[in-house]
């Protein structure tokens, strides 16, 4: 009984650390990509609800991408901090062997390994997709709030806007519009045959997702090259099909682990992966793959890393050095991953060497481990 408590105390401590460390980057790295998603309200023209929705989004993402670093930071800092507390020296006075507590920090770092497993393989391709889907709403786009005073604007695909000033009210006035891939199809009879029209107007404004115009004229250049000019009074010219230089198609890394897997099995006859069957393209998807699958795995490893330091006596005059030096080379470690995941699509040697390296090495210094316990002990 008391054992277990031991142990519920060393887990509950270590993870609350990782929780906080883990939340605190988290959060700062939100924020400053929040800040570069305000293109999305400002150049785009989508709404603000859409702006956070869409930001929200990708937190999963951003925590996915700290938690070895955090959890690193917290075994770390844990250990030290119990060993400061002396609370290390009670329990080997005590008889309990180092091996069973190093086997509590690899519980906990094979249970945050289940963690950003379930993250990076489901919940973040599942969420990104989301994210992304939510830019074709084209209802949710707002026009009004791209086009600006004295400015040109080419935020629309195939649309130009110039508007010499913008009134208080929203009142558009001296209005220019170059409409180049017929998005405007409703201006002229035969819309579907002209190449491109040019629209000036006094002035307008939009209700909705209609851009309604007074004492202008329509010029259109239909495929012959001939120019039809037409005056108008007033006209509404619908905005339904405009849609902004955003990218919509979803990209690898929001697509689900499932798809990415069969496109490289080339099983994707009916799959809606654009461009699957290039190479160059399939050695993205396997450092995609790599990334969700094997970079959760250098967890473990850098909690064995870490473990050396229960085998430090405080008294050591070099132990100050040695707690730098582990620290140090865990962090290299996971420095290794980012830098060996980007040629995993490369060479398929590289990619298996990437998935192994961990493994092996964990099951070394694990064996290393038990062989320092018992010499210890003789």
């Amino acid at each position: 009984m008391l054992k277990n408590k031991i142990y519920n105390y060393f887990f509950n401590e270590i993870f609350k650390n990782f929780i906080i460390i883990l939340f605190t980057f988290a959060a700062i790295a939100w924020v400053v990509r929040a800040v570069n998603f305000l293109d999305l309200l400002v150049d785009d023209g989508y709404s603000s609800g859409i702006y956070f929705k869409y930001s929200i989004l990708n937190i999963s993402t951003i925590v996915t991408r700290f938690v070895p670093l955090s959890f690193l930071l917290a075994l770390t800092i844990s250990i030290v901090k119990f060993e400061k507390k002396q609370e290390f020296l009670i329990l080997w006075t005590t008889g309990l062997s180092k091996i069973k507590i190093t086997n509590v920090f690899i519980l906990i770092a094979f249970f945050i390994t289940l963690l950003q497993l379930i993250l990076s393989l489901f919940v973040n391709p599942y969420l990104l997709n989301i994210s992304r889907s939510l830019l074709n709403d084209t209802d949710q786009l707002s026009v009004n709030s791209v086009l600006k005073s004295n400015e040109f604007s080419d935020t629309f695909k195939g649309l130009t806007f110039y508007i010499e000033r913008k009134k208080s009210n929203d009142e558009l006035v001296n209005i220019f519009i170059k409409d180049t891939s017929n998005n405007l199809n409703t201006l002229v009879e035969d819309s579907s045959k002209k190449k491109d029209s040019t629209i000036v107007a006094k002035r307008g404004f939009i209700d909705k997702q209609k851009l309604i115009l007074f004492d202008g004229i329509i010029q259109t250049l239909n495929e012959k090259n001939e120019i039809k000019n037409v005056e108008f009074k007033k006209t509404e010219l619908t905005l339904s099909n405009v849609s902004t230089r955003t990218i919509t198609q979803p990209k690898i890394q929001e697509t689900s682990s499932s798809l990415l897997y069969k496109c490289i099995l080339n099983q994707n006859n009916d799959l809606n992966i654009t461009n699957c069957s290039r190479k160059n393209y399939k050695g993205e998807v396997v450092q995609n793959l790599s990334r969700r699958l094997g970079s959760p795995l250098y967890i473990p490893l850098v909690s064995l890393i870490i473990s050396f330091l229960i085998f430090y006596k405080k008294e050591n005059r070099y132990n100050f050095l040695k707690k730098y030096m582990l620290f140090f080379v865990s962090f290299i470690i996971l420095i290794f991953t980012e830098v060996c995941l980007k040629y995993t699509g490369i060479s398929p040697s590289i990619a298996i060497f990437y998935f192994v390296f961990p493994v092996v090495l964990s099951v070394l210094l694990y064996l290393y481990l038990i062989k320092k316990i018992y010499s210890e002990k003789v």
